[in-house]
């Protein structure tokens, strides 16, 4: 009722594991959790409360006018300048042992991880200019978080649909 993307994820998880939904409105609650398993590993999404996630945090990336949030939801990635499935490829690597750990995690343990990011994500130069450095410096983060959103919902369709 008040936003809460945990219990929002709690809740769609739990009702889809009922299968007791109309087609057009399990499609609707699949499409929920999707986007907010990647909202939740996004370190901003799981905001400190003061900047709209980021979004008030104005900056050059890559000497364009951006904010902290499209730099970690769009600008990092863009700056690879891979097809989407070369960048999927690209990461697509975990043992066994850390998919087990990482599906075996509680929503509430994703968001702490997200939160625990926030140091490094705003490591932002006091000019706000954000060059090479500061891709080099969160690439690999970004990466895992991708992976974990891709490797935790997988994890659970697994759990709702055998």
């Amino acid at each position: 009722n008040k936003g809460d993307v945990i219990v929002a994820l709690e809740r769609l998880i739990s009702e889809l594991k009922t299968k007791k939904f109309t087609d057009a409105d399990e499609l609707f609650a699949l499409r929920c959790l999707v986007h907010l398993i990647g909202d939740i590993l996004q370190p901003l999404h799981v905001g400190n409360g003061k900047d709209k996630g980021g979004n008030d945090l104005k900056l050059k990336y890559m000497y364009e006018s951006s904010n902290l949030h499209r730099v970690w939801d769009s600008g990092i990635i863009d700056e690879q300048q891979l097809s989407f499935s070369e960048y999927s490829t690209s990461i697509d690597f975990i043992s066994k042992s850390q998919l087990n750990q990482w599906q075996n995690s509680t929503v509430l343990d994703w968001a702490n991880e997200s939160k625990s990011l926030h140091k490094q994500v705003y490591s932002v130069p006091e000019d706000k200019f954000l060059t090479y450095e500061y891709t080099f410096n969160n690439i690999n983060t970004l990466n895992q978080r991708l992976l974990q959103a891709g490797i935790r919902l997988a994890g659970i369709l697994n759990e709702i649909y055998g």
